[in-house]
């Protein structure tokens, strides 16, 4: 049966309607997520968001439902563009891994910063940064897991702790925005305290001997188990328990 000209036009016009659709919903998660990366949450009115996108409230409400929907679908397309161009894959390359992080910070630190400024006072907020530390913590040990080989309990728990630390975006703030340091020496920082929290953890298991450094557990000398290296508190000696008590 020969299909009619009308039947071989129909599937060019519902994938051209649906691509209109998808870029749609870029444009309005874009401008979401540009006005609540700059603006605190309660101040964003959906209006400006629709205006900014081309689009209707209505529109926006059909799409994506309330605000509190749009603000985790903004987020939720922010951390997929993350994604993208801050993927976790294990690298050797310190710097390169910590030049690449601050590209993102310095691209959208502020806004991260923003989002953590109101996470105690708006649940929806919460959630997505929430997520964001899970993500941050999973980059780390994936990206850095050549730095951590080898480590085994509490000594890679503190490493793998201490990294996270280090590349935090609060970090960058303190270092880039407190602090005043240039982009390059930043980073030179960061892979100095990256760097330093390996190596001090690797001299500590070698210190504690091959077993500690397998198992991860402190040595016997280190009742905290944190790694100190202070001596139990010595009591009395055999000789002098067995020694008789003088004469009174």
């Amino acid at each position: 049966m020969n299909m009619s000209s009308e039947e071989k036009r129909r599937p060019y016009r519902m994938s051209a309607r649906a691509q209109a659709a998808a870029a749609t919903g870029e444009r309005v998660l874009a401008a979401a997520w540009r006005q609540f990366g700059s603006r605190p949450y309660d101040d964003v009115p959906l209006r400006e968001i629709a205006a900014q996108a081309g689009v209707t409230v209505q529109t926006l409400h059909a799409r994506f439902g309330g605000k509190e929907d749009l603000f985790t679908a903004a987020y939720a397309w922010f951390g997929r563009e993350e994604l993208e161009r801050r993927p976790a894959a294990p690298s050797e390359d310190v710097a390169g891994a910590v030049s690449v992080l601050y590209e993102r910070y310095e691209r959208h630190g502020g806004a991260v910063l923003r989002m953590l400024s109101q996470e105690q006072r708006i649940a929806a907020v919460r959630r997505m940064t929430e997520a964001g530390r899970l993500y941050h913590r999973h980059w780390v040990q994936t990206t850095f897991a050549p730095l951590l080989a080898g480590l085994r309990g509490s000594r890679r728990a503190r490493c793998l702790n201490a990294i996270v630390l280090a590349t935090d975006v609060l970090a960058w703030k303190l270092l880039r925005e407190d602090m005043g340091l240039a982009r390059e020496e930043a980073e030179r920082t960061v892979v100095t305290m990256v760097e330093g929290a390996a190596m001090a953890q690797r001299r500590r298991a070698a210190a504690d001997g091959p077993g500690a450094a397998a198992s991860g557990r402190a040595p016997a000398a280190d009742p905290g188990g944190m790694g100190s290296g202070r001596a139990p508190a010595a009591g009395p000696s055999p000789r002098a328990r067995r020694r008789p008590a003088p004469p009174s």
